[in-house]
C-alpha cells in the first residue's frame, strides 16, 4: 500500500494530540452508524496505531488491525499488551499486492487511508469480497482539496464519485455527510472530513 515505507520510520511518533484528536471525532463518527455490532467483527484497515479501533473496541465482538507497516502493527501489539486487550488480533498485509481471501467481516472501517491507495476501486473490490452479507464497509476521509497538489496522496475525494465507483463494484446503500472541519488538518491546510456508509448487498 502507498507510503508504507515512510509509516515504518513514523510509527512509534505516530500518536500526536492532533492524531488522537482526529481519531476520537473519526471513530464516533463511525459509532453513529453501527447497528447490533456487538456480535460483529470488524477490520480496522490501514489502522496505523490503532488509534481509531482502539476507540471502538467495545463495539464489537471482535476486531482484526491491519496495515502494511509492521511498525505500525507492533506498536499495536505493545498497547494489546499494556492494556490486556482481549478478542483482538493484529496482521501486517498489503491488499494491493494480493486479496484478502482468507477473511471475512461484517463491518470494515477505514479512516484517513483510501488517499494513500494508488488503485482505489481495486482496493474496495477486495474489501467487497471480504465483507460477509449484509456487511458494512465505512470510510472516513477528506474531502476533496485542490489547494493540495501531491505526488504520494490523494487530494481527498469527492464522495458522490466515489460511490459511482462502489455502486459499480456492487456496494449499495451508500450515503455520506460531511461531519468535521478543522484548522490545518491536512498536509498544512483547512481541509473538512467526511464519512461513507455502505452495505454488502446480494450480487
Amino acid at each position: 500500500m502507498g507510503n508504507t515505507d515512510k509509516f515504518e520510520m513514523i510509527a512509534n511518533l505516530y500518536d500526536t494530540p492532533e492524531r488522537i484528536q482526529i481519531a476520537k471525532v473519526s471513530s464516533d463518527a463511525i459509532r453513529n452508524y453501527l447497528v447490533d455490532a456487538k456480535s460483529k467483527n470488524a477490520i480496522d484497515f490501514g489502522c496505523g496505531t490503532g488509534l481509531v479501533g482502539m476507540n471502538l473496541l467495545s463495539e464489537f465482538h471482535s476486531m482484526l488491525f491491519l496495515d502494511t507497516s509492521q511498525n505500525m502493527i507492533n506498536q499495536i501489539k505493545q498497547k494489546i499488551t499494556d492494556f490486556n486487550i482481549q478478542n483482538v488480533d493484529t496482521l501486517c498485509f498489503d491488499i494491493e499486492k494480493e486479496s484478502l481471501s482468507v477473511l471475512q467481516a461484517d463491518y470494515i472501517f477505514m479512516a484517513q487511508v483510501l488517499l494513500h491507495i494508488y488503485d482505489v476501486e481495486l482496493v474496495l473490490s477486495r474489501l467487497f469480497d471480504v465483507l460477509n452479507e449484509g456487511g458494512h464497509l465505512l470510510i472516513v476521509d477528506f474531502n476533496k482539496n485542490e489547494k493540495i497538489v501531491s505526488d504520494i496522496v490523494h487530494n481527498g475525494f469527492n464522495p458522490g464519485e466515489l460511490t459511482d465507483i462502489m455502486t459499480k463494484i456492487g456496494y449499495r446503500d451508500i450515503q455520506f455527510k460531511t461531519f468535521y472541519t478543522g484548522s490545518k488538518i491536512f498536509m498544512g491546510h483547512d481541509a473538512s472530513m467526511f464519512i461513507l456508509d455502505s452495505k454488502k448487498g446480494h450480487r
